[in-house]
């Protein structure tokens, strides 16, 4: 994918569900893969013409693994150019070692955001971009469909009331397939997940799933996001015209 496909992917998701103001600095939770790398580059390029002004940076939570090499991340954001910031922590060692936590990904993903935030605050922001794509959207509709009983997905806009910080999600009309093409083509620096869990999960079992269907009926990956999009979910902004009509 070109970046000129990608960024108008990420500008339609942005003014369809009214994702950045005037003056917005945006941190970017840069994980060092190629999801979150390909969306601080996008909306680092947005920022250069988009008509409502605004800031990115990006912000690294180092979970404390031996293997995690964040150097090529840097020179990544520094080539940008955008602001980088890595923030140390021992949340592996806590998740795994210290809770050995069964199911260690809801733990680590509520301590990861905890950090995140407090870092975004101090660095003057107010919103936080996640690299969802639309298979993550569609693969944790199927998740909250077998294991919890509920249609749901995560919204595009969320606003925490405790920080006034807002998170969003602009690579949500971007498919996976489309990230990697991105990346080989833009030689962007994917940095391998230190994660030891990483592959063993409940979401890549649905990813894995979401594939086979996605195989045996060609165009049904498609036709769950549109009834994600628009199947009412609580806590969704309305979007300015249907995500059918891309």
């Amino acid at each position: 994918m070109k970046l000129q496909k990608l960024l108008s992917l990420v500008r339609q998701a942005v003014e369809r569900y009214g994702m950045i103001e005037t003056g917005d600095r945006i941190a970017v939770g840069v994980s060092g893969g190629k999801d979150s790398l390909t969306l601080l580059m996008a909306l680092k390029k947005l920022s250069e013409f988009y008509p409502e002004p605004f800031e990115v940076c990006g912000i690294l939570v180092d979970l404390g693994y031996e293997n995690t090499d964040s150097e090529e991340v840097r020179r990544f954001c520094e080539a940008l150019p955008v602001e980088f910031s890595v923030i140390h922590t021992q949340i592996g060692q806590i998740v795994l070692e210290e809770r050995k936590e069964k199911n260690p990904c809801a733990l680590c993903a509520k301590m990861r955001k905890g950090a995140l935030v407090q870092e975004a605050l101090r660095m003057g922001c107010n919103k936080i971009a996640y690299a969802h794509h639309k298979d993550d959207f569609v693969e944790t509709m199927l998740l909250s469909l077998i294991f919890q009983g509920q249609f749901y997905a995560f919204p595009p806009v969320t606003r925490f009331e405790d920080t006034k910080l807002t998170v969003l999600r602009p690579l949500m009309l971007v498919e996976e397939a489309q990230v990697r093409g991105f990346c080989n083509r833009y030689h962007i620096p994917v940095m391998k997940s230190p994660c030891p869990v990483d592959g063993t999960t409940k979401r890549a079992w649905a990813k894995e799933l979401l594939g086979q269907i996605q195989r045996e009926h060609p165009g049904a990956k498609e036709h769950m996001f549109h009834a994600v999009a628009e199947g009412n979910i609580p806590d969704w902004p309305q979007a300015a015209e249907s995500v059918r009509n891309l």
